[in-house]
């Protein structure tokens, strides 16, 4: 018999998984390809002293930075926060942690983790602050620093199109850190913007096979936000 994996809504999708001072991995570059839906439904369940691995920290009032506005959150793993008014000011208070990581690093260690990967070494950030209190070593006349796997509890992932089985899709630039994400927790739920038949997709053309993904939803609706809208003037016409 095949396992449903469709839920109704992100509350379902995330029901009995949700608990106090679990590690969460969210999908996501700036505003592109965020789990929103799925957030919406972490700040609703009330969890606190989250953990959470994302490139960067959402922007104030949009994705993880309700999380953080709600003081939800304890620790940011991440390599990038400077869109995030509210995070800095948690920062700078000392009511939320962060962990650094170089953007590479960072795709790396939710890479290995994924692989079944404990550590690696890598030569970015030997000699900076990034490398206390971690091993190091040389290879071939070269510094190295050895950087953990990351493994979450559960990620939290957005795609452009799944089937029943939980096969992922994502579209362009949307892809991001949630394809390496999908496969580096004990649990993954997909929200996905179009549900289509099974046998609808390409097996080639599948990013996230269904094996990763737990469960998953629809959304009625997304909002695909702009994080800095750039225009140009027209030229006057003559």
């Amino acid at each position: 018999m095949a396992l449903n994996k469709i839920y109704a809504n992100a509350r379902d999708a995330l029901a009995g998984l949700l608990r106090d001072d679990m590690l969460i991995m969210s999908g996501g570059f700036g505003l592109c390809g965020v789990p929103a839906v799925l957030i919406d439904a972490v700040l609703e369940s009330g969890v606190k002293g989250l953990t959470v691995v994302s490139n960067n920290a959402g922007v104030d009032g949009v994705g993880l930075g309700l999380l953080l506005k709600s003081r939800q959150i304890r620790k940011m793993i991440s390599s990038y926060v400077g869109e995030n008014a509210t995070f800095a000011q948690q920062y700078l208070s000392g009511d939320v942690e962060v962990e650094f990581n170089p953007q590479g690093t960072l795709a790396e260690r939710i890479r290995a983790g994924g692989a079944g990967i404990p550590a690696f070494y890598t030569r970015t950030g030997y000699g900076t602050q990034i490398a206390e209190g971690k091993e190091t070593r040389e290879f071939d006349g070269h510094h190295y620093v050895m950087e953990r796997g990351l493994v979450a509890d559960l990620a939290l992932v957005h795609a452009w199109k799944g089937d029943p089985e939980g096969n992922l899709v994502y579209r362009m630039t949307a892809r991001n850190f949630n394809p390496i994400m999908a496969t580096a927790a004990k649990v993954t739920v997909a929200e996905v913007e179009e549900l289509v038949p099974l046998g609808a997709f390409n097996p080639d053309h599948v990013i996230t096979p269904g094996i990763f993904v737990k469960r998953m939803m629809k959304l009625d609706r997304y909002d695909k936000r702009i994080e800095h809208r750039t225009t140009r003037a027209r030229a006057a016409a003559e």
